[in-house]
């Protein structure tokens, strides 16, 4: 499962792909933190996958990231892609950021083995802008979100490959996220079976930038 850039494992029977602690914490994010299931064709998935394979397969795995954050993971920054790739991350920024937001450049490409994870954090405010927004590949996982003040108002995402989540506003801001490890990768009574995973990460540039080609920018905010 840990190989090539096949998509491995298929969208799961659910109905539903965000649930919270209570209501309240639903409706206050529900245009803060939002899935959206099957952006990609299974064609599209492929395409990605198979572009970014051979960048990734150059490169080993690590164990200890610059901030502590994530555990079993590879990953790299694209600016180059193929029209096709182009077109998709094209239908991205359409869908996940406001006219005015201008992208950084590089895309941020991260790729986590089958038993990585990434720790609860909040993306530095020096690096990334108001709105994340990421494409999921490969397998399925849970991305879990709290609230830095307030632990017990959480939120958790079910990523299923082809989805497409955006963090913007309040849950980019207040509440902190992660993807879980193999073990607690659980959304409500469901198992989720994590594989090896790919995300394709798009970033608003921070504020007060006016370029998206920041001179000096770590390799994830």
């Amino acid at each position: 499962m840990a190989g090539g850039g096949r998509l491995v494992q298929r969208a799961l029977p659910v109905t539903t792909w965000v649930r919270g602690s209570d209501p309240a914490v639903l409706s206050r994010l529900q245009h803060a933190a939002v899935v959206r299931p099957g952006f990609l064709s299974k064609d599209e998935e492929e395409t990605l996958s198979s572009e970014l394979e051979p960048e990734l397969r150059r490169r080993r795995y690590e164990y200890d990231h610059w901030d502590a954050a994530i555990h079993g993971f590879r990953e790299t920054e694209k600016s180059r892609w193929s029209k096709a790739s182009w077109a998709i991350l094209q239908r991205v920024q359409a869908a996940a950021f406001g006219p005015g937001q201008i992208l950084l450049s590089p895309v941020h490409v991260l790729d986590l083995e089958p038993q990585g994870y990434i720790k609860p954090h909040v993306d530095s405010i020096k690096f990334c802008g108001a709105t994340i927004a990421g494409l999921s590949l490969l397998s399925p996982s849970v991305m879990r979100l709290v609230h830095t003040r307030k632990p017990g108002q959480w939120l958790e995402l079910l990523l299923e490959p082809g989805s497409l989540y955006i963090l913007r506003g309040s849950a980019r801001y207040d509440f902190s996220h992660e993807i879980l490890r193999d073990e607690e990768s659980f959304f409500g009574e469901r198992q989720v079976p994590r594989g090896r995973r790919i995300s394709v990460i798009c970033r608003s540039v921070p504020e007060g930038m006016t370029t998206g080609r920041p001179e000096q920018l770590p390799p994830s905010c």
